[in-house]
């Protein structure tokens, strides 16, 4: 479905992204992790058309056409959704205003109505709170309605950025188990997250970023595997070092 090959991003003169491939099948869940700063949300800018004059080289395909250099409304057009990070509702607008922006480019009212009732049987707070201005929304009923308007624009894929960030435990999970099911109904999900277990969790295939170059790719389960894998790139660390490091903070203490 999307097909990014060596793709290279300068802001301004510093190269954020260095020479990227990937590639993301229909209808799977592909997460791009690493640390802050790696390039994570640069990638997701630049396949979006949200970057000017970007990506500086390389192709971006979708569904077999070339859009990089398009604009992000053809993009939009196209089939292709993106939530940011930090959620940017339009605050002083109602719920179900956020909502109806989203179906902003369709003419098929019929399809629009199906899709709004898909979203509220998705996040029913949405619903109990469509009078009310998204600014006044808690930080997860925000997030909820961000993807509930992206998914107002019937995407054939969905990218995510950052979904969990600032989320309590119990919310992320709650999203990302609404993410799964969105997939299930057949959106392919393109998602940044810090998370790496989380997203680990829900991903088909997955891709870790480092200083702007793709340093690891492979199946969630050979990447878990990988004990090196798991403590320098992932952030998971291993029992042994787990309670390696519990040992050195103990002695820390004493002296």
């Amino acid at each position: 479905m999307l097909k990014v090959k060596n793709i290279e991003t300068l802001y301004g003169f510093i190269m954020a992204i260095r020479g990227v491939s990937l590639e993301v099948q229909e209808k799977q869940i592909v997460s791009i992790l690493g640390a802050n700063g790696a390039g994570k949300t640069t990638i997701l800018k630049t396949i979006m058309g949200l970057l000017e004059d970007q990506p500086d080289k390389g192709t971006i395909e979708f569904m077999g056409k070339r859009i990089d250099g398009k604009d992000a409304e053809e993009i939009v057009h196209l089939g292709i959704s993106y939530v940011p990070e930090g959620r940017e509702v339009f605050p002083e607008l109602s719920v179900e205003e956020n909502l109806k922006m989203g179906a902003y480019t369709r003419k098929d009212k019929k399809g629009v109505k199906e899709d709004h009732e898909r979203v509220i049987t998705h996040f029913p707070i949405l619903n109990q709170r469509k009078d009310q201005w998204a600014g006044t929304l808690s930080g997860g009923e925000q997030q909820m309605l961000a993807i509930g308007r992206a998914l107002m624009t019937r995407p054939k894929l969905l990218m995510l950025d950052e979904p969990s960030l600032g989320l309590s435990p119990i919310l992320v999970k709650e999203i990302f188990g609404i993410v799964k099911t969105i997939n299930g109904e057949g959106t392919t999900i393109l998602l940044v997250e810090q998370n790496a277990k989380m997203a680990l969790k829900i991903s088909d295939y997955a891709f870790v970023l480092e200083n702007g170059r793709i340093v690891v790719a492979n199946a969630p389960n050979v990447l878990l595997e990988d004990d090196d894998v798991k403590e320098f790139y992932l952030g998971i660390h291993s029992e042994e070092s787990a309670k390696g490091y519990q040992r050195w903070k103990r002695k820390k203490r004493w002296r």
